[in-house]
């Protein structure tokens, strides 16, 4: 395909695709809803959660450069900026696909793999995940019986553990397989993974981690915001 009409219709396919979604998902409440709940809402903390929420995006972005050093990748701050910010604008119509669409802008603008930008992504998952893990802890100390409770009544704690062990026995004997084949797409695996795993990686030589904290405090003033 001629790389002028491949970048045409990689700029293009996903605005109309959003916009698409943007006006189904809009569709569905009438416009005298839409108009009262213009003017119910309190323009001074949605722009104070708006502030902090662009905030922490540029935090991200500009820590997101700091990730992809140790590979050797010095990318530009505007191109790290538009992609963090795509990132939520497509997920806001496609769930999870901004992650993709952030690895592979990066891979079109600064010529970083693929398999290593979204492994910095998902090292960026992994410290979110931790500081989640921290909330949580924090959250069930403080709310042990009813979480207890509501979790017992609404799950069998037999069929989750089995699950888990079902997911853990396949993913095992698929791991080993990927691992002894020569197949071609099982190289292929092999080395994507490499390449995730590195990425991955990048966060235990992250300069600037006191952007993870800066981030997750930014969430918790949106978070606090929105209940006001």
């Amino acid at each position: 395909m001629n790389p002028k009409i491949k970048r045409i219709l990689t700029i293009t396919i996903p605005l109309v695709l959003g916009v698409f979604l943007v006006w189904y998902s809009l569709s569905q409440i009438s416009l005298e809803q839409l108009v009262g709940y213009f003017k119910k809402a309190d323009y001074t903390f949605i722009s104070l959660g708006v502030f902090f929420g662009l905030l922490s995006h540029l935090s991200r972005a500009y820590r997101w450069r700091f990730q992809l050093q140790p590979m050797g990748y010095h990318i530009k701050l505007g191109n790290s900026v538009m992609a963090v910010f795509a990132t939520y604008l497509i997920n806001y119509t496609v769930p999870r696909a901004g992650e993709v669409a952030r690895a592979s802008i990066l891979t079109n603008y600064e010529g970083v793999p693929f398999e290593k930008g979204f492994g910095t992504i998902v090292a960026e998952r992994i410290a979110d995940l931790i500081m989640m893990f921290c909330i949580i802890v924090v959250t069930l100390f403080l709310q042990f019986d009813f979480i207890y409770g509501f979790l017992v009544e609404k799950f069998n704690p037999t069929k989750i553990i089995m699950g888990v062990f079902l997911l853990l026995f396949f993913g095992i004997v698929f791991t080993i397989f990927i691992k002894r084949s020569n197949l071609k797409i099982a190289l292929k695996i092999k080395s994507f993974v490499n390449g995730l795993i590195e990425g991955a990686l990048s966060i235990f030589k992250m300069k600037k981690s006191g952007h993870s904290f800066f981030i997750h405090f930014l969430y918790g003033l949106c978070m606090f915001l929105c209940f006001m």
